[in-house]
């Protein structure tokens, strides 16, 4: 196994990468901003470098930064966690043609997948449904114009090269269409620096489900589905497995291609697959290249740690997992603590946390990076903790889930606990009556 890794992240995230470096007896070098010198992350690792200043481009989006930290620390690998470089294949590049090896798939195959028209393109290829629209990139108002028409209103802008919500619109009328369209080309720049957008068939009444896999050289296997449908602006809020909404027969056909296309391709690694769900069927949306933030809804479900065997693939090139190891049993539900105030249109809340009491008990998990005195600051994505509990059923993860959040205490700053409880104790959610418009409609506060 390899000696030493690096965490090129921060957060709850790193942490969870350094739990499963230390299971494996790996050791793990922390890079940091300067207002995280004191972070839990850097607390827990063998060593840590400071990489820059709190913004991020100076930070941790800094490959030269974070190369120098290898060649100080002589790490041998680098594990990229989600957000920042996870997904970005010349950091992966550039990382193989250090003789360091990147955890997770090639450049090649992350540079195909996170382009969403040439994702599209091979998920066709390989025999998974999509769902109209353009077959490549729209230049212009006057084919996106001629587009819309073909497929019909309402339709979805989305940017190319991106995700979480970020140059995406959508058109109900023609109408609305050139206002919209400038304007997602130009957050797409913005946020991307590729102003390249495709336009598909909007579902109204959507599921978002996702199917987890592990692949390596040998054989691909997957950790079933996740229903990520209770969304605000496209951000996941609470997910569960297994979904609720599916029959086993469609549950049975969805795991089954998607395997086959991850095989295809030729992926190693940790990866997630995402569809629409309508209407009794499934539309492929994206691919993700990298470990999920609810990542350890599944782990919790399967018994499965997924982060220990993607350091395994990465560096053995094979999955040590056969199919009939995985037994997903019961129901697990994950929520996502944000410091956040949701009474305010979610506006972020940084501070320092004066009381932080952590749930805990029987089968209920918490993954985060915050204590007692921890400060939370304004320059990183707002996410400080996960709430992950499992119960027989769907009805006692839930009341599993409402009291592990009575019990979670945090003083100082504001947070989305008590907005879970509401959407959890809510009717629409407890039939699992909600689609991923479902937080947009309705009033919590």
């Amino acid at each position: 196994m390899f000696k030493k890794v690096l965490i090129a992240n921060r957060g709850e995230i790193a942490v969870r990468i350094i739990r499963a470096c230390k299971e494996w007896g790996i050791e793990t070098v922390a890079v940091h901003s300067d207002v995280d010198s004191d972070a839990m992350h850097v607390r827990l690792a063998d060593e840590s470098v400071c990489i820059g200043s709190h913004q991020p481009q100076n930070s941790y989006l800094n490959v030269s930064s974070i190369m120098s930290a290898v060649d100080l620390t002589g790490a041998e690998a680098i594990h990229p966690g989600y957000g920042f470089l996870s997904e970005n294949a010349k950091f992966a590049d550039v990382v193989g043609k250090h003789g360091i090896k990147f955890i997770g798939p090639s450049s090649d195959l992350i540079s195909k997948m996170g382009d969403k028209i040439q994702a599209k393109k091979i998920a066709k290829k390989y025999g998974l449904p999509i769902i109209e629209g353009s077959e490549g990139g729209v230049k212009s108002f006057n084919e996106a114009k001629s587009i819309c028409k073909e497929i019909g209103y309402p339709v979805l802008i989305k940017a190319a090269g991106g995700g979480g919500g970020k140059g995406m619109k959508i058109v109900e009328k023609e109408n609305e269409l050139e206002k919209l369209f400038l304007l997602a080309k130009t957050e797409a720049k913005k946020y991307f620096g590729n102003d390249e957008l495709y336009i598909e068939k909007y579902f109204k009444n959507p599921r978002h489900i996702e199917v987890q896999i592990m692949s390596g050289k040998n054989k691909t296997v997957h950790l079933g589905e996740r229903d990520c449908s209770v969304q605000r602006r496209h951000q996941k809020l609470i997910e569960e497995t297994p979904s609720p909404v599916l029959t086993d027969q469609q549950r049975k056909d969805l795991l089954e291609k998607t395997v086959k296309m991850v095989e295809q391709i030729g992926y190693e690694g940790a990866g997630t697959v995402e569809f629409i769900y309508e209407s009794g069927k499934f539309y492929f949306l994206e691919m993700n290249t990298r470990v999920q933030v609810e990542h350890p809804v599944t782990e919790v479900q399967t018994g499965i740690d997924i982060v220990k065997e993607q350091l395994w693939i990465a560096f053995t090139g094979d999955t040590a997992l056969k199919q009939s190891d995985i037994d997903p049993r019961g129901h697990s539900i994950e929520c996502r603590i944000n410091a956040e105030d949701p009474s305010l249109d979610f506006q972020p809340s940084p501070g320092t946390i004066s009381v932080c009491h952590q749930p805990s008990g029987f089968r209920t998990r918490v993954d985060g990076s915050i204590f007692q005195g921890c400060k939370i600051t304004p320059y990183y994505d707002s996410l400080i903790a996960k709430v992950i509990c499992k119960g027989r059923n769907r009805t006692e993860a839930i009341q599993r889930t409402l009291r592990s959040l009575d019990e979670f205490v945090l003083e100082g700053i504001t947070t989305t606990i008590d907005l879970h409880k509401k959407i959890l104790n809510h009717k629409k959610f407890v039939n699992s009556d909600f689609d991923t418009n479902w937080l947009g409609k309705e009033k919590f506060y």
